[in-house]
């Protein structure tokens, strides 16, 4: 089984890294004061901002593996598995990292805003890449929460500063995020995130409990496609097939549940398996390994 850091709270990962303990709900770290430190492979319960000016090679993100770009920000949110696995080696590390808990959002505006950054999403598989300006002015805004925060007692005031503070970084990272998206083809991109909404959507809504896995069918059905025309679509996008997508999208969360101590059946009923074979064979082909093989990595 990977060693896997369960962050349930902004401040197990600051403890990891030996950073102080500012907040019951935000943890704001800076690399250059406790580098170097261990990596982590982190199942996500909190929401994270990585600022940095480098970033160690082949992270895992989701099910995919990627290098993300120098100088740039990498946004992780609840549910979500990413990192690299501690190797027992200590890293150089510079830059900052940013953790909140959801709870700080409850019941105010800002929490349905937060659904609408796509930054957030596994669909996006690249860094914010800042420019000189954009890293000066997030970072300056770290220095001052970090202050706040020093020397300032927990109170409803310092509270809504956080928010405020979290807000105005929140949106120079989908200014980013929206600068490179504008390069992509913008008919494939919207519809491959609609696609993949839909797919999160499903299973949020408990559908496959009901209606097992997802099919290409019902997905065209409620895209207002022709399945025909979605896989068109899909392969205009990924490269890839529309049925090969949905697996892939399953088998990343089988690979967070069973990270999360399901066994191989529970995971195989949760995602709406009529019979756990038929989840193993799905994930053979998409992962290379039996889901039994992953938990022993």
């Amino acid at each position: 089984m990977k060693k896997v850091l369960q962050l349930s709270d902004p401040n197990i990962y600051a403890s990891f890294v030996n950073a102080p303990i500012l907040h019951p709900l935000v943890s704001i770290v800076h690399y250059d004061e406790v580098s170097p430190i261990h990596t982590s492979l982190n199942n996500y319960g909190v929401y994270a901002l990585f600022i940095q000016p480098e970033f160690p090679k082949r992270l895992t993100y989701g099910m995919k593996m990627f290098d993300a770009s120098d100088g740039s920000i990498l946004a992780l949110a609840p549910g979500q598995i990413g990192g690299k696995e501690d190797n027992g080696e200590l890293v150089p590390v510079t830059g900052w990292a940013l953790l909140w808990s959801p709870e700080l959002f409850k019941g105010r505006e800002m929490e349905k805003q937060l659904q609408g950054y796509r930054f957030f999403s596994y669909f996006y598989t690249d860094s914010l890449r800042t420019t000189t300006a954009e890293w000066g002015r997030i970072t300056q805004l770290l220095v001052q929460m970090r202050h706040e925060l020093q020397e300032n007692e927990d109170s409803p005031s310092l509270r809504s500063l956080l928010l405020g503070y979290i807000h105005v970084i929140l949106e120079y990272c989908n200014r980013i995020y929206l600068r490179q998206i504008s390069a992509e083809d913008k008919d494939s991109s919207d519809m491959l995130k609609r696609f993949h909404q839909l797919l999160i959507n499903y299973y949020a809504d408990g559908k496959q409990t009901d209606g097992g896995v997802p099919t290409v069918k019902y997905c065209a059905s409620e895209l207002a496609y022709s399945p025909r025309y979605l896989g068109d679509m899909i392969h205009k996008a990924t490269g890839g097939t529309a049925i090969g997508y949905i697996h892939s999208f399953i088998v990343e969360k089988g690979k967070n549940l069973l990270m999360q101590g399901y066994n191989v059946s529970e995971t195989s009923h949760l995602l709406g398996f009529d019979y756990p074979h038929h989840f193993n064979r799905i994930f053979k082909k998409v992962a290379g390994i039996t889901p039994r093989q992953f938990l022993g990595q």
